[in-house]
């Protein structure tokens, strides 16, 4: 799979070397279960169609931009991590759009035409809500008509668990009030943080969303050992503290993941013993 990231500057070169595609809309942060309907939708659809199988997403959110910085999203993955995934899915590949005012002031005209018909993209599946365009005029209801009738388009209905549709916003919720357990039914993972090894704790990388405070149950994995152990999320440093005797002292400066499966108490990490 080829990760590109698109600005305005490259934009035209990468459009000349585009090939024919089926492709998947939207933001899909997390990659959760109606992300991937939506995904396995376009891959059927591009075995029929003999033809790529990609994926175009944007990068950072609107709410970030649009609103001059003043609000913060809690991202639950890299995009580093976010292309991982979608490998594993045969993605051909992954378009990230740089999002910025120029961006989001196109027409949904001027959108279809520079970032779908330009790509060599001859049919779009999205799900219900996605929407593009000036202030999110169009949708994939509309995007056939405004392709002119060059892109064919399906549209994938909300995908549920109990009752409720699953979402990002859910997935938030959920990490937010720490109930890390129910997130493989609504992600089909447990909920995974990399970070930087720093003597006692774990440093997260960015776009990762910490739970709340308290001590979980984790999968813990270096590059040469993989071990169950209880550990401690404190927000104040944005760290996950391990135990004295975790035996990964040894690790300064190094990738560790936390993958974290269940909260077996409440609290600081100065409690934790």
């Amino acid at each position: 799979m080829k990760t590109i990231y698109l600005n305005e500057q490259n934009l035209e070169y990468w459009q000349q070397q585009s090939d024919k595609n089926v492709i998947a809309l939207g933001f899909f942060d997390g990659i959760h279960k109606g992300h991937q309907e939506v995904i396995k939708t376009a891959g059927r659809k591009a075995k029929e169609e003999g033809a790529a199988l990609a994926v175009m997403s944007f990068f950072p959110h609107p709410k970030t931009v649009l609103s001059k910085g003043e609000v913060t999203f809690d991202y639950l993955m890299p995009l580093e991590e976010k292309a991982k995934v979608l490998q594993t899915m045969g993605v051909d590949r992954f378009y990230i759009v740089e999002f910025n005012k120029s961006f989001a002031s196109l027409s949904p005209e001027d959108y279809v035409e520079q970032y779908l018909l330009r790509f060599g993209t001859i049919h779009a599946v999205a799900g219900y809500d996605f929407s593009y365009g000036f202030k999110g005029a169009g949708n994939i209801d509309s995007l056939e008509e405004h392709s002119g009738g060059r892109i064919c388009t399906t549209k994938v209905g909300k995908v549920e668990y109990q009752g409720r549709k699953i979402s990002s916003t859910w997935i938030r919720e959920v990490i937010h009030e720490g109930n890390v357990e129910e997130l493989h039914q609504l992600v089909g993972r447990f909920y995974e943080i990399k970070g930087e090894w720093n003597g006692d704790s774990l440093e997260a990388f960015s776009c990762y969303m910490l739970p709340s405070p308290g001590c979980y149950t984790a999968t813990v994995k270096t590059k040469g050992d993989i071990v169950m152990m209880n550990v401690c999320v404190e927000h104040m440093q944005g760290r996950i503290y391990f135990p004295g005797d975790s035996g990964l002292s040894c690790l300064e400066g190094e990738e560790v993941s936390v993958t974290l499966r269940h909260k077996v108490r409440e609290g600081a990490v100065y409690a934790y013993s």
